[in-house]
């Protein structure tokens, strides 16, 4: 606990932004800003600016994700977006101690993309901030023994992007990233749908048929889900029905991208290490963990045992906040940025 001042560790995902403080999450917002593009002007944050996406006119209102697979790909959206949710669970109003932070960075981002968080954070009203490998923070929030000579594997499957990596002695021995998550995810049933019944549909409505009724692999039980879009060749409304069964064979070959990050760290894993993870099994977390039966396609395609964490979408955000409390243990671990 810090003496003065909060200490917050920060999940800056590609579709959400999570708080950790204390024992809990006290901020879960979509990362989505809507912009007044006449006095280019926030007019609204996180799920305020969801509820606006695809629904502005957009020569008045621009509603902006300004996080593209895990990197900034808007500073100043960004920097707007840290500085409000800070604000929120900061309680607002003058504060004679800013809060300390530490926030995540997908393994392998270039030092410009590590800078560009930090500065958005730094500039976002904070004393102090630090950097941490997202694969590293999951772990910490997951609970693995990571100070041990023993190795432990990590997946994280965020809506942007999928990360694993295998940890041993407070460090990342090994690492595979790819920018692929949730959202290619989304896109694979938008074009399914597209594809085959002629109708166009929007991310959130491809998101909510992946929550409702989408799987990794085939299910005992048949789902189904009515699905409103727009007919390509009339224009007009029509409904359709899916089932799980369309979705699973839609979400194959961006689920065997997922699929192939795991694979690939184990590769360059040393073999010692290597047979830790098998006699361990690998950790899911992240948004995407939630996806049904992705544990037993991960645990059939790589060989090596997969669990979901505790609460997977948060792991990342409770990692950044006690890893402020192991700062000194891990610092030389942590990203430099000059």
């Amino acid at each position: 606990m810090a003496l003065f001042g909060k200490e917050f560790g920060i999940d800056l995902g590609t579709d959400n932004v999570l708080i950790f403080e204390g024992n809990d999450i006290v901020l879960h917002e979509p990362a989505i800003v809507a912009l007044q593009i006449s006095e280019d002007k926030v007019v609204a944050v996180g799920q305020e600016a969801r509820e606006m996406y695809g629904r502005t006119p957009e020569e008045i209102i621009e509603v902006i994700k300004p996080i593209h697979h895990g990197v900034i790909a808007d500073y100043e959206v960004t920097e707007a977006l840290l500085r409000t949710c800070i604000h929120k669970v900061s309680g607002g109003g003058f504060r004679l101690f800013r809060p300390k932070v530490m926030i995540s960075v997908p393994w392998g981002v270039t030092s410009v993309e590590s800078r560009a968080v930090y500065a958005a954070v730094s500039q976002a009203g904070v004393s102090s901030a630090a950097l941490i490998q997202g694969p590293l923070a999951a772990a910490i929030g997951a609970g693995l023994p990571i100070g041990t000579p023993s190795g432990n594997m990590i997946l994280t499957c965020g809506a942007g992007v999928t990360e694993a990596a295998i940890i041993a002695m407070n460090g990342i021995v090994s690492a595979k990233s790819a920018r692929v998550g949730g959202g290619d995810l989304d896109q694979a049933i938008v074009s399914y749908v597209r594809r085959k019944y002629g109708l166009t549909i929007g991310e959130l409505t491809a998101e909510q048929i992946k929550l409702r009724i989408g799987a990794a692999l085939p299910l005992d039980e048949t789902l189904s889900l009515e699905v409103n879009g727009r007919d390509q060749v009339t224009g007009l409304p029509r409904a359709i029905k899916l089932t799980n069964d369309e979705v699973t064979d839609a979400l194959q070959e961006t689920l065997a991208q997922i699929v192939s990050v795991a694979r690939a760290v184990l590769e360059t894993t040393p073999p010692e290490l290597a047979a830790d993870a098998i006699d361990r099994g690998m950790i899911i977390t992240g948004g995407t963990a939630q996806l049904r039966g992705i544990d037993r396609l991960l645990t059939r395609e790589t060989g090596v045992p997969a669990y979901l964490a505790d609460n997977p979408m948060a792991c990342v955000a409770i990692g950044c906040g006690r890893a402020l409390q192991m700062y000194e243990t891990l610092r030389p671990m942590l990203p430099k940025v000059s």
